[in-house]
């Protein structure tokens, strides 16, 4: 255990750190798969259980990160549309690309900030965003707030982790995580039942 506290301690006082964890942001506004939550989330953890990369440095490369990635799908979608690939013609993805594009018509600022805490909805929101014309203007301040309050929230996740559980980094690093992920995962389920139970009134 010591040797990987060590390790993670040499990580995260590299200078290339907190450009690795921009980088996995950065990806994760494309692909829901790569976890920019956690490692935005074990990052705040090593700011407090080591002190190497300071907290206020992990909120905004992070935040800037994810702002970049939600900007460029965005772009993506105001150049291309949400129908030129063959991967936004599924069934699952067309439906949530047109549940995106009927909320933003209603509510675009309220739906571009929530939309940033939940993975798949972001990438469907940004998309749909850029395709249905939203103002460049408007889209950028939101999408800026929205972008820092969620890795504000990621980082502060592992920051509070890492105060509270007694083990080390490690310890802290994987509990963070945990919880980070278990948020995820409710925040997910929350929403399926909602919509299951909106599924059910029209029906």
């Amino acid at each position: 255990m010591d040797g990987v506290d060590a390790w993670l301690a040499a990580a995260a006082a590299s200078p290339w750190a907190l450009a690795v964890m921009a980088a996995v942001v950065f990806a994760d506004a494309f692909l829901v798969v790569v976890p920019g939550e956690a490692a935005v989330t074990a990052f705040g953890a090593l700011a407090v259980a080591h002190g190497a990369v300071p907290l206020a440095s992990v909120i905004v490369v992070a935040g800037a990160a994810a702002f970049a990635g939600d900007l460029c799908c965005y772009l993506v979608g105001r150049r291309v549309g949400l129908e030129r690939w063959r991967w936004m013609r599924g069934p699952r993805v067309r439906a949530a690309l047109e549940w995106a594009r009927l909320r933003l018509e209603r509510n675009a600022a309220v739906v571009l900030f929530t939309a940033r805490f939940v993975p798949f909805a972001r990438l469907a929101v940004n998309l749909a965003a850029g395709a249905s014309r939203v103002g460049a203007a408007r889209y950028l301040g939101v999408a800026a707030i929205a972008a820092l309050a969620w890795a504000m929230y990621q980082a502060v996740i592992g920051a509070v982790v890492a105060a509270l559980v007694p083990g080390g980094p490690v310890v802290a690093v994987v509990v963070s995580i945990v919880v980070a992920v278990g948020i995820g995962v409710g925040i997910d389920l929350v929403l399926a039942r909602r919509a299951k139970r909106r599924a059910a009134a029209r029906g």
